[in-house]
C-alpha cells in the first residue's frame, strides 16, 4: 500500500460506561492525554454509546469536532463503523475512553506509520492502568485452528519485547490505521462479539498485501472496562463475557476463514463441538466455561448473515495468498514454552514441600498395618466368602450387581419395584473390582482394611501437619480407631467403607474451596459416604453449609460454585430413594443404615451407654475387654481415649486456633450423630427392631479429635517444653493401641462374628437353579418366639449385600403386597387352602424354605414349625427336597409362571435415572481426575490447610 501523503490523524473515542470504575474517571484522564500529545490529533469525534449527562458535559467540552450518540448497546465495531464515512485524513487513531496515551505516542506512532509504506496498522504497547511496568498486550498471534494467543500478555515490562516488530494481529486498542487501508478493509467486524477484532484486521490487513507493525516505544495505558478489547477478569460476570466474546470470535473467525465447501461442515459441527468442548473443560477443571460455550456455539450459529457479510468483506480485500500468513502463526512449541510456568513458584510465602510417603515413613506404616491385618485374620485370605454379623454374599455377576443398583424390581418381596438404595452402587463397584468372583471383594476388602485405613489417615494428616512423625501418629490412631476395629470383628461393612472413605473426604474436601479437582473428588466421595452412612447426612450437611457460609463470608464468593458442587452427586444418588420413602410416606426410613439389617452388639441409649460414646466405643462390651477379661477389672478401658479427647480440647487454644475449632466442630457433629444413633430405629427385621449404628457418628468424631490433636501437636512449643510432644503423642498411641487389642485378637479367640460363607443364603439346590435362572423365587418361613411367622420371598440364587432395599427394612405399616403375602404365610403354615400353593406358582416362586428360628428356640417357635412342616408335607402339589443347612426345603410342582416383568414406564424411568446418574458422577469424575495444568496449580498452594487463621486464599 502506498505511504500517506499527510499527517492527519483522526482519532475516534468510543465511550460506554459499563465498567465497575465510573467511566467519567477514565474519560477525563484519557481526554488530558489526547490534549498533553507532543504531536496533537488533527481531529477528533467522540462516540457516546449511552450515558449520562455528566459524561455528555464531559465530552462536548473536550472540543471534539462531533459528539455522535448511539444507544448504550452499541459495539465497539459498530461504533466505529458509524463515523467512518465522515473519517478526514490520513490515519485513523482508535482509542476508547480507557486508552489514555504517553503524551509521544500517536507521534511515535505516527512515525512508524510514515516509515513503513507498507504497514496497513501501526500499534502501541499496552500497559495497566496502574501499573506501567505490567504489559497488557504486544501483539497477538493466532494457532492452526484458529485460537487468539497474546504474545506478551501480563508480562514485566523489561523490554524483551520491544525488538519484534512484524506480527499477525494486535489489541484493537490505541491502534493507527492508514485510511487507505481502514477504507479498504471496511472497518472491523462487528460479527466478532468484542474480541479478536484487532487480530481479524490484522489477518485482512496481510491478504490485502499489508503489514501490522508493532511501536513498542508507544505506550497507551488501558484499564480493561471499556467497550474496545475485553474486560479485565475482575468479577464472574466479566470472566463469563470474556471467555464468550472469545469463543465467539474464534468460531466467527473459523468459517469467514474457511474455503466456501468446508463452511457448511464447520457450520454442522458447532454443537457437537460444544459438547466435545464441555467434556474437555470439565476435564480441565474449567466448568465456568462450559455455559460461554454454549452461548457461544447459539451466536454463531443463527450467525449465517454475518459470516456472509464478513466473507464477502474479506474477499473483496483479498489479493494475497493465505501462504503469508503461515509464517506468523503461533506454533505448539511456542504455545508450550508460552503457557509453561515454574512448579515451584511460591505464592503467599508458602512453597509447597515434597509429599515424602516413602522417606517420611508412610509406606512403612502400610506394611505394618498389613501384617498386623493378616495376623488379625490369618484364615480370611482362603475364605471365597465372607459371612456373619452384617454381611452376606454379592451377586455372581458384574451386570446382577449393577442391576441391583437400578431403579426397577427388587430382590427382595413379592413384587416391588422401586429405587434402589444408593449403597447398592458402592457394592456394585466394589464387586467390580473382582469380577471373576465378586463376593472375593469383600474378602479381600476385609484382610485390607487396616492398610487401607492406614494409608488413609496419613495422607488426611498432610493436611494438618508436615511433621513426619504426626503424620505416623495421624495414620496409626485412624487404622486403630475402636469404632472401625469393632466393625471389623462384627462384620458391618457399612461402618468399614466409610471408616475408609472419612479421611480421603477430609483430604479432598479440606482444598475444595480452592480446586475443582478437590472438589470433583471430594463430590464423589461424600456421595459415597452418605450412601454407606445416610445418618451421617445431617452432620456432613452442617459442614457444608458451615464451609459454604465462610466461603461466602471471608472469601466473598470465591469458591462458592466448588463448594456447592461437592453436594450435587449425593443429591443425584440419593434422588430416586429419597422421592420414593416420601411418596410412601416413608421418610423417616431414610436414615437407616443399609445393607442387611442386623442388630448385633451396640451400646444402649442410657447414661452408660452414651458414656462409653464419648469415649470413641461402640460396643457394650468395652471394645472386647468386658469379654477378653470377664473377671478383671474394666473401668480404665474409656480412660484410654482422654489425651487424645485433651488435645483435640487444646487445639482451638494454638496459633491455628480457627482449625481446631473446625475440629472440635466436626467432633461435635460426630458425637452429636452417635448420640442420637442409639436413641432410634427405623429398621426392622421380621419381629426385632434395628437401631441405627453409631459407629459411623463415631468415625466422624475421631476424625475431628485426631485432627484436633494433631494440630495441638503440631504447634510451636519452647525447647524446654518440646520432649511433651512426643510424650503426648505415645500416650494418644498407646491408648490407641490398647483400645485395638481385643477387636483385633477375636478372630484368633474365636470372638469374631466372621463366618467362612455362605455362598448362598438359600440351601444349595435353591442356589443352583437361581443361577441359571434369576427370576425363579423362594418363599422363606421363620417361626418366630412368639409363635407368629415371618415370610420373605427372595428371588434368584441369594440374598446379596446389594440386593437389600431400605424401603422394605423401614416400613412402619404393611403394604397392600405384605397383607397379601401374610396370607400366603398363613395358608401355607396351616392344613387350610388348596390354592396357595398355586398362588405362589402363578407368581413364579418354585421353592418353599422353612427356615429355623432364632436361637434358643423357644416352645411357641418350635411348636409352629412341627405344624408347619406337617402342613406342607402334606400338600400334594410340593415335593419334599429335604433337610438342608438353611432348613427343610420344598419344591412347587406346578409349571411356573414367569415372574412378572417391569412396565415399560418402569424401564424407561429407570433408564433416564441412570443417564442421569450417569451424566452427574461422569461430570464428577472429570473434574476430579488430575490434569498437568491441575497438578501445576495445585503445587502453587500449601499442602497443609490452615497454616494460619487466614488461610484460605
Amino acid at each position: 500500500m502506498p505511504a500517506a501523503t499527510s499527517n492527519r490523524v483522526h482519532a475516534v473515542l468510543v465511550v460506554r460506561p459499563d465498567g465497575r470504575t465510573p467511566a467519567a474517571f477514565h474519560l477525563r484522564r484519557t481526554l488530558a492525554a489526547l490534549a498533553e500529545q507532543t504531536r496533537p490529533v488533527d481531529v477528533l469525534t467522540i462516540v457516546m454509546c449511552g450515558g449520562d449527562d455528566h459524561l455528555f458535559e464531559i465530552a462536548d467540552a473536550a472540543g471534539a469536532e462531533s459528539v455522535v450518540r448511539a444507544p448504550a448497546s452499541t459495539g465497539y465495531a459498530a461504533a466505529t463503523a458509524l463515523v467512518t464515512p465522515g473519517l478526514e485524513g490520513d490515519a485513523v487513531w482508535l482509542l476508547a475512553q480507557d486508552t489514555a496515551p504517553e503524551p509521544d505516542a500517536l507521534a511515535r506512532l505516527a512515525g512508524a506509520l510514515e516509515v513503513s509504506p507498507s504497514a496497513a496498522f501501526v500499534a502501541p504497547k499496552l500497559v495497566r492502568w496502574d501499573d506501567r511496568s505490567e504489559i497488557v498486550s504486544l501483539g497477538v498471534g493466532m494457532t492452526r485452528f484458529g485460537r487468539a494467543v497474546g504474545l506478551a500478555d501480563g508480562e514485566l515490562d523489561q523490554g524483551q519485547h520491544d525488538a519484534h516488530e512484524d506480527v499477525l494481529g494486535v489489541d484493537i486498542r490505541a491502534v493507527l490505521v492508514r485510511g487507505e487501508a481502514w477504507t479498504r478493509l471496511a472497518g472491523l467486524d462487528r460479527g466478532l462479539a468484542g474480541a479478536d477484532e484487532g487480530l481479524d484486521l490484522g489477518v485482512r490487513a496481510r491478504l490485502a498485501g499489508g503489514r501490522v507493525s508493532l511501536v513498542p516505544a508507544a505506550l497507551v495505558a488501558v484499564a480493561g472496562d471499556g467497550v474496545a478489547g475485553l474486560p479485565s477478569p475482575l468479577t464472574p460476570q466479566r470472566r463469563r463475557r470474556a471467555v464468550y466474546a472469545e469463543r465467539v470470535a474464534q468460531l466467527h473467525r473459523r468459517q469467514v476463514y474457511a474455503p466456501a465447501f468446508a463452511v457448511p461442515l464447520h457450520w454442522l459441527s458447532l454443537l457437537p463441538l460444544a459438547l466435545w468442548r464441555t467434556i474437555v473443560a470439565l476435564a480441565r477443571k474449567q466448568p465456568g466455561r462450559i455455559a460461554s460455550e454454549w452461548a457461544a456455539a447459539a451466536t454463531v450459529l443463527v450467525g449465517i448473515a454475518g459470516i456472509w457479510r464478513a466473507r464477502r468483506r474479506l474477499a473483496r480485500a483479498h489479493t494475497a495468498s493465505w501462504g503469508q500468513i503461515a509464517p506468523l502463526r503461533t506454533t505448539q512449541g511456542e504455545l508450550r514454552e508460552r503457557l509453561d510456568d515454574d512448579p515451584e513458584v511460591a505464592i503467599g510465602g508458602h512453597r509447597r514441600s515434597d509429599l515424602k510417603f516413602f522417606v517420611g515413613g508412610g509406606a512403612w506404616l502400610v506394611l505394618a498395618a498389613l501384617a498386623v491385618s493378616v495376623a488379625a485374620f490369618p484364615a480370611l485370605l482362603a475364605w471365597p466368602v465372607l459371612g456373619g454379623g452384617a454381611l452376606q454374599p454379592l451377586a455372581t455377576t458384574v451386570g446382577q450387581l449393577w442391576d441391583e443398583a437400578l431403579y426397577g424390581q427388587r430382590a427382595l418381596g413379592l413384587d416391588t419395584i422401586s429405587a434402589a438404595d444408593p449403597f447398592a452402587a458402592v457394592v456394585a463397584l466394589l464387586g467390580t473390582l473382582w469380577p471373576w468372583a465378586t463376593s472375593r471383594a469383600v474378602v479381600l476388602l476385609w484382610v485390607l482394611a487396616l492398610p487401607l485405613a492406614a494409608l488413609g489417615g496419613w495422607f488426611a494428616a498432610t493436611r494438618v501437619t508436615e511433621r513426619a512423625s504426626l503424620r505416623l501418629l495421624g495414620g496409626a490412631v485412624w487404622a486403630l480407631a475402636p469404632a472401625f476395629v469393632v466393625a471389623l470383628s462384627q462384620g458391618r461393612p457399612t461402618g468399614v467403607m466409610v471408616h475408609l472413605l472419612l479421611p480421603w473426604l477430609f483430604y479432598a474436601g479440606a482444598v475444595a474451596h480452592r480446586s475443582w479437582a478437590g472438589a470433583g473428588a471430594a463430590s464423589i466421595l461424600l456421595a459415597a459416604v452418605l450412601a454407606s452412612a445416610p445418618s451421617l447426612a445431617p452432620a456432613m450437611v452442617a459442614l457444608w453449609l458451615a464451609a459454604l457460609l465462610l466461603a461466602v463470608v471471608l472469601r466473598s464468593g470465591r469458591g462458592a460454585a466448588r463448594l456447592i458442587w461437592t453436594l450435587v452427586p449425593s443429591l443425584a444418588l440419593a434422588a430416586p430413594l429419597v422421592w420414593n420413602a416420601v411418596a410412601n410416606g416413608r421418610a423417616w426410613g431414610l436414615l437407616a443404615d443399609p445393607g442387611v439389617p442386623w442388630a448385633g452388639r451396640q451400646v444402649a441409649a442410657d447414661a452408660a451407654g452414651r458414656a462409653l460414646l464419648a469415649a470413641g466405643i461402640p460396643s457394650p462390651d468395652l471394645a472386647g475387654w468386658a469379654t477378653l477379661l470377664p473377671d478383671g477389672p474394666t473401668w480404665w478401658v474409656p480412660l484410654l481415649s482422654v489425651p487424645l479427647a485433651l488435645l483435640a480440647l487444646a487445639a482451638p487454644l494454638t496459633q491455628r486456633w480457627a482449625v481446631g475449632i473446625v475440629m472440635l466442630f466436626v467432633t461435635a457433629l460426630g458425637l452429636g450423630t452417635a448420640f442420637a444413633a442409639v436413641g432410634v430405629s427405623v429398621a426392622f427385621v421380621q419381629s426385632q427392631t434395628i437401631p441405627l449404628w453409631p459407629g459411623t457418628g463415631l468415625s466422624l468424631a475421631w476424625l475431628g479429635a485426631l485432627g484436633g490433636a494433631l494440630v495441638a501437636l503440631d504447634a510451636g512449643l519452647a525447647p524446654r517444653v518440646a520432649l511433651a510432644r512426643g510424650l503426648a503423642a505415645a500416650l494418644v498411641l498407646i491408648g490407641a493401641v490398647v483400645l485395638a487389642v481385643p477387636s483385633l485378637t477375636a478372630f484368633t479367640r474365636d470372638a469374631a462374628t466372621l463366618s467362612n460363607g455362605p455362598a448362598s443364603t438359600l440351601p444349595a439346590f435353591v442356589a443352583a437353579e437361581g443361577r441359571d435362572d434369576p427370576d425363579v423365587g423362594t418363599i422363606v418361613l421363620t417361626p418366630q418366639a412368639d409363635g407368629g411367622v415371618a415370610a420373605q420371598i427372595v428371588w434368584g440364587a441369594s440374598e446379596t449385600m446389594g440386593g437389600q432395599s431400605t424401603l422394605l427394612a423401614a416400613r412402619t405399616a404393611p403394604t397392600s403386597q405384605d397383607d397379601e403375602l401374610a396370607v400366603i404365610a398363613a395358608d401355607l403354615v396351616t392344613p387350610s387352602s388348596e390354592d396357595v400353593v398355586a398362588e405362589l406358582a402363578a407368581r413364579g416362586v418354585g421353592f418353599i424354605l422353612l427356615a429355623p428360628a432364632a436361637p434358643p428356640e423357644t416352645d411357641a417357635a418350635r411348636t409352629l414349625r412341627l405344624s408347619a412342616m406337617t402342613a406342607l408335607g402334606q400338600r400334594e402339589t410340593l415335593v419334599v427336597v429335604g433337610d438342608t443347612a438353611k432348613g427343610e426345603l420344598w419344591r412347587v410342582v406346578d409349571e411356573l409362571a414367569p415372574r412378572p416383568g417391569e412396565p415399560a414406564s418402569v424401564i424407561t424411568a429407570a433408564r433416564w435415572i441412570a443417564f442421569g446418574q450417569l451424566a452427574v458422577f461422569g461430570v464428577a469424575l472429570l473434574l476430579a481426575v488430575p490434569t498437568a495444568t491441575s497438578v501445576r496449580e495445585a503445587r502453587r498452594t500449601p499442602r497443609v490447610v490452615g497454616p494460619h487463621w487466614q488461610e484460605g486464599r
